[in-house]
């Protein structure tokens, strides 16, 4: 049985340095390995964790293991984790995790309609739109819209368009 929770552990050091520099992961790290009853058995384990070490550019600092089979290390990450050089920040909120709501963009819609009117050249104005959002002006702004209208004298035509951007919208003459 020793024998086995031994080579166990010999793969599992490998294993675990090779996953803490590919991951690029830093900090204080604490690593359970099997207990083991023989002291020269733990020390085959310690010596090859820190051996895989070696190849490590991060600046590593392990601490004996202990009886309980405990490993604390501390390592400093280099660079950006995997996670950082393997994506990039989101295209359409420019990585903040966010995107103005369908309301939000039938706003400014409305808003630039209001402040666009005098260039207007023609009573006919043809909005197209993300297709959510034309959709949602359609099913919940449609008072607003040809309240709006009414207001501007003007007629809008809506158009939806699939390949925009929920926040993205033209309006011009018809």
């Amino acid at each position: 049985l020793e024998e086995t929770i031994l080579k166990t552990n010999l793969e599992a050091a490998k294993e675990i340095a090779y996953q803490l520099r590919l991951r690029n992961i830093g900090g204080i790290i604490i690593i359970d390995f099997i207990d083991m009853e023989h002291e020269e058995n733990r020390l085959k384990v310690f010596d090859t964790f820190r051996s895989e070490f070696e190849k490590d550019r991060a600046k590593t600092n392990l601490l004996q293991i202990s009886s309980l089979g405990l490993v604390e290390m501390t390592r400093k990450r280099v660079g950006e984790n995997l996670g950082r050089s393997l994506n990039e920040s989101c295209p359409y909120c420019d990585g903040t995790g966010m995107v103005r709501s369908k309301a939000t963009v039938a706003a400014e819609i409305f808003r630039d309609l209001r402040r666009k009117r005098n260039l207007l050249t023609r009573d006919e104005v043809v909005v197209s739109a993300n297709k959510d959002v034309v959709q949602f002006i359609f099913e919940e702004e449609r008072t607003d819209l040809e309240s709006l209208e009414q207001s501007l004298g003007i007629h809008v035509t809506l158009k939806a368009r699939k390949d925009f951007h929920r926040e993205e919208y033209e309006i011009e003459d018809a």
